[in-house]
């Protein structure tokens, strides 16, 4: 499981909020006190907020469950990126489309169109194109890619939302409730908690704590998807062994079925064979005395006793 101490948000500038005239009350009780003006946040609670977070994105990843990267502030937008790439999943670090999750409907269509542009810029059509044609296709194409380019192999819509910043990304929050997609954010003091189900209290404009927050899930995400890998690993064989297994049955029944066939064919001919070496037609009784017993022959060239 991946680990997190007080020194690491220390080191990172974690525990530093925003001006004291700039907060947001019901960040009260993740607050420790103010010091020049600016607000304190108590790690403890971050640390224990942090690691329920990171628990429950570790067993999402390994069920297989996906995460979708939010961050389009200026400092968050590398550190977006990069992480998401890391293990793998989804992110948008530019302006957020209205309806990327509540109509991700158009949103798969103008993907599906991003990758007819693409296929086109690489292929032989272009040349057909006039320049103006081409131009325009071109920057129908660099502006679907820079809206799209974290989500180009999104298939559908993932399982949890990590944002740097909800008071930002309000519309991104919004639609997630509406769809009942858990929320893990980094809240700082002037930021409302209460839409986020995995609220982490932290400095969310420092890069060094964003990429510490960041780097952290990116890691608790691979750390699980290595265990859904090794049990769907595991299953893949499994079910391969029983699909052997099944095969071999199946082998073994027909040779049964075709040594009983054979065994009937065997009996079958000798049942003929025995028919045609059996006993000839049966002769009539024969005629005479008592008994059935043979009359005597008489020869014909003797003399009968009258004579």
């Amino acid at each position: 499981m991946v680990s997190v101490t007080m020194k690491d948000l220390l080191e990172a500038g974690v525990h530093f909020g925003h001006q004291t005239r700039r907060w947001n009350p019901k960040m009260k009780e993740y607050i420790f006190g103010a010091r020049n003006g600016i607000y304190i946040i108590d790690l403890q609670k971050t640390v224990r907020k942090l690691r329920e977070a990171l628990a429950f994105v570790h067993e999402l990843a390994a069920s297989g469950g996906t995460v979708l990267f939010v961050g389009t502030k200026r400092q968050a937008q590398e550190v977006v990126a990069e992480e998401a790439a890391r293990c793998g999943l989804y992110h948008v670090n530019q302006r957020w489309l209205g309806g990327t999750l509540t109509n991700f409907a158009t949103i798969r269509k103008s993907l599906t169109r991003l990758r007819e542009l693409e296929e086109m810029a690489g292929g032989e059509r272009v040349a057909h194109l006039t320049k103006k044609e081409a131009a325009r296709l071109e920057k129908e194409r660099e502006r679907l890619d820079k809206a799209l380019m974290g989500i180009k192999t999104m298939e559908g819509l993932p399982q949890a939302l990590f944002v740097v910043d909800p008071q930002k990304e309000k519309i991104a929050v919004a639609e997630a409730n509406k769809l009942g997609i858990p929320v893990i954010a980094i809240v700082d003091t002037n930021c409302d908690p209460e839409p986020i189900q995995f609220p982490i209290p932290g400095n969310d404009d420092a890069i060094r704590a964003i990429k510490l927050f960041a780097g952290k899930f990116a890691d608790a995400i691979l750390e699980g998807r290595g265990l859904w890998e090794a049990v769907r690993r595991e299953r893949e064989a499994e079910a391969e062994k029983r699909a052997a297994a099944g095969v071999q049955n199946i082998a073994e029944r027909v040779r049964a079925r075709e040594a009983r066939r054979e065994k009937l064919r065997a009996q079958a001919q000798a049942a003929r064979g025995g028919r045609g070496r059996g006993p000839g037609p049966s002769r009539g009784p024969r005629q005479g005395g008592e008994g059935g017993s043979e009359a005597p022959v008489v020869a014909a060239d003797e003399p009968s006793a009258a004579e």
